[in-house]
């Protein structure tokens, strides 16, 4: 294995062919004008177009390109916790394909990282080429969940950011399957500064996080870090019974002192729905904290890799000029 290099990029790909040649121009372009030792640790999140392809050429191109080709679609936050455990780098910036955050801005996360601070996470100022639902949802999402953890999670940030090699570390030690990173690596503590940028639309290409993949990673990062909604269910079922037993003292007073009989079959079946309802709920949110529970004593690894292609050995790639998929065989008749 070759001297580890001061730096290493981590970029999680998954179908991204059409970016992927812009974005190793620019990448390379400011870590050269840095003129320090580096790395771009490119993970292949299961890729279904030509990605890896265009990957594998560019790892024969220029040898500080490493690759990690995951055995298949493991998700974004996964594929960057694979990036960090192969990183070699004495600080580590994770960074997606898609061009919306500016590799330009990297060279001022070094800067400060070397005055002492562990991580430099990206905070946005402005968000170019989102829908006004997408920056909505998104400003009043981080400031719901900051109220409702301990966890001081900056709001308007992502996973663009620097971290040094001792908060890499204690990421490898923290071994949860559903992940919300950002959150983490604010758990951990450490030194932390924010540095701002405009962030800019995408590059080419479509989103990797539709609306349900969006919803699935807030609630993610909900269970993971808050056990509120317990709480609020707890409540909620406290709130209930209090209400109905004021309702069943209110029917008791009726009949007994003023003679009425308190009767209804809609008002009846509303309140059984009511209940059912909440019954219901209160199971739900129990449920997403017991299947995570489930997912973590089953022991499985986080990620399972392909192939890695990292330092001065090429061994993996010997016969990989194309992807597997254009190599199966014809189906039969």
């Amino acid at each position: 294995m070759s001297e580890a290099p001061l730096l290493s990029v981590v970029i999680p790909v998954y179908n991204e062919q059409a970016v992927l040649p812009e974005m190793y121009r620019r990448l390379t372009e400011v870590l050269e004008g840095m003129e320090e030792s580096y790395e771009i640790l490119l993970v292949n999140d299961g890729s279904r177009d030509r990605s890896l392809e265009i990957m594998i050429r560019l790892r024969k191109h220029d040898p500080r390109v490493s690759l990690v080709n995951l055995a298949r679609n493991f998700g974004h936050q996964l594929a960057v916790t694979a990036g960090l455990d192969h990183a070699r780098g004495r600080a580590v910036v994770i960074i997606d394909a898609d061009l919306q955050d500016p590799p330009e801005v990297i060279p001022q996360m070094v800067a400060l990282w070397r005055e002492g601070y562990d991580v430099v996470y990206g905070q946005r100022q402005a968000r170019a080429g989102e829908s006004l639902f997408k920056k909505v949802s998104a400003a009043a999402f981080y400031r719901f969940l900051r109220r409702m953890t301990s966890v001081d999670i900056p709001v308007d940030t992502g996973d663009f950011r620097l971290i040094s090699r001792r908060v890499v570390d204690a990421m490898g030690r923290l071994g949860e399957h559903h992940r919300f990173l950002r959150g983490m690596i604010a758990w951990l503590g450490f030194r932390q500064v924010a540095l701002k940028y405009e962030r800019a639309p995408r590059f080419a290409g479509q989103t990797k996080y539709p609306l349900r993949k969006m919803l699935r990673f807030a609630a993610d990062a909900t269970v993971s870090f808050s056990f509120l909604p317990l709480r609020a269910a707890t409540a909620l079922g406290f709130v209930v019974a209090a209400a109905c037993l004021v309702y069943a003292g209110y029917a008791v007073w009726a009949r007994l002192f003023a003679g009425v009989t308190v009767s209804g079959w809609t008002s009846l079946m509303v309140a059984v729905l009511f209940l059912g309802a909440v019954q219901l709920l209160s199971l739900g949110i129990i449920g997403e904290y017991l299947g995570r529970v489930y997912e973590e004593v089953k022991g499985r690894p986080l990620y399972v890799t392909d192939f890695v292609a990292q330092g001065p050995d090429d061994r993996a790639l010997e016969g990989r000029d194309e992807p597997d998929r254009d190599e199966r065989p014809p189906a039969s008749p």
